[in-house]
């Protein structure tokens, strides 16, 4: 199988620099670090099982092991920060960021996890306020993010995109959380550091959402953060001003000309769902899972 149609020669001179050596590391050396990040992608790409990885990319075992340990060191996250920093450099971030979530259905194989083997609870949808991400990659949550919502079993992936339909920050929680609730935890973990001296960019210039993102609280935060907020009203939200009169104060400011670029988050994740292993979750901690979508944003970044 040729490497190319994985990842191509000048993708990976972008991000060989960024990986990390086992230079000092006690142990054998690793294994090529091309030949297991490839093998890792295309096991997200296909959705085939770890054991049935072609023998091309080396042993499973070792693609696993190399991606369990830098999804949870936080190795992804480095290198999807590092991109983003480059592209900010630049000038080639969009900063009026948009934000949505989408539901994952949970396959059977990701929902086995048993409570003797990992010390864990089960998953039966409780914790739904957890939020894994770039923060503590390395931190499982006690449902391992997945949760029972309408279609079932499944997993939700939060995002804050760039006005190119480039990820900024990931985060997962169980299926059946609310949007809204999670606004703040996205924003606090925007942050992108400076090539060279000055403080890490931490707020967008506008923050475009649909009808979930509007609460009080959300607009009040983005108030306080000075982002021009794009978020219509929701229709009981009108009713109540309205039928307050005078008290209810006047309607939010609004740009339906600009709220037509939301569509973008749309796009993004349609771009991670070509990847078969992350429109539906195979992986049993979401440590690993969303380490896969991680590197899936790394390779939007790398492609545009």
């Amino acid at each position: 199988m040729s490497r190319v149609e994985v990842l191509s020669d000048a993708q990976w001179s972008r991000i060989e620099p960024m990986m990390p050596s086992s230079e000092g590391r006690r142990g054998r050396p690793w294994r090529d670090h091309r030949q297991v990040v490839e093998g890792i992608i295309y096991r997200y790409r296909t959705g085939v099982a770890w054991r049935d990885l072609p023998g091309s990319f080396g042993p499973w075992q070792t693609v696993w092991e190399r991606h369990q340990a830098f999804s949870r060191d936080g190795t992804w996250d480095r290198i999807h920060a590092q991109l983003i920093a480059e592209a900010d450099a630049a000038g080639e971030v969009d900063w009026t960021v948009s934000v949505d979530a989408t539901i994952n259905r949970a396959h059977q194989h990701a929902t086995t996890l048993s409570r003797a083997r990992s010390g864990l609870p089960a998953s039966q949808g409780a914790e739904s306020n957890y939020k894994n991400s770039a923060a503590d990659p390395a931190h499982e949550p006690p449902d391992h993010a997945i949760g029972r919502s309408r279609g079932g079993l499944s997993t939700k992936v939060h995002q804050l995109v760039d006005g190119r339909k480039r990820p900024l920050v990931i985060g997962l929680t169980a299926g059946q959380a609310g949007d809204a609730p999670m606004l703040k935890f996205l924003l606090a973990d925007l942050a992108v550091k400076r090539i060279g001296p000055g403080r890490p960019r931490t707020r967008p210039d506008r923050l475009l959402g649909d009808k979930a993102y509007s609460s009080r609280a959300n607009r009040a935060l983005l108030r306080s953060k000075r982002v021009r907020t794009v978020i219509p009203q929701r229709d009981d939200e009108i009713g109540n001003r309205i039928r307050r009169g005078s008290a209810g104060g006047r309607p939010p400011s609004f740009d339906p000309v600009i709220y037509k670029r939301r569509n973008v988050v749309e796009r993004s994740f349609n771009d991670h769902k070509q990847w078969r292993g992350i429109a539906t979750r195979y992986d049993k901690h979401a440590t690993t899972y969303r380490g896969g979508v991680v590197l899936s944003a790394i390779l939007i970044w790398l492609r545009e």
